[in-house]
């Protein structure tokens, strides 16, 4: 068995999803941090391009709903700092 750059990817992709799930645990960081987004998004995308190399359809389907739910939190977090940003240039 070698180990290739796919396998490099894929494994940088695994550590950032862990990563992820242990700072949320340890609270380090919040479900709501953008951080926890994209350390899960990232780490979504290595493990999806070690697929491509070598394919398995349960884990890419796991991983595209991965990447999915990252996206979903991400627009959620920006459309909270926009909700929550003060309004310029309007008067009461």
């Amino acid at each position: 068995m070698s180990y290739t750059w796919f396998d490099l990817v894929g494994n940088l992709g695994v550590f950032l999803v862990v990563l992820a799930f242990y700072l949320l645990q340890t609270e380090r960081l919040n479900s709501h941090d953008i951080r926890y987004s994209l350390l899960n998004l990232t780490g979504a995308i290595l493990l999806l391009i070690s697929l491509m190399v070598s394919w398995n359809l349960s884990s890419v389907i796991i991983e595209l709903f991965w990447i999915a739910i990252s996206l979903i939190g991400i627009v959620r977090h920006f459309s909270r700092k926009r909700d929550n940003s003060p309004a310029t240039g309007q008067t009461g």
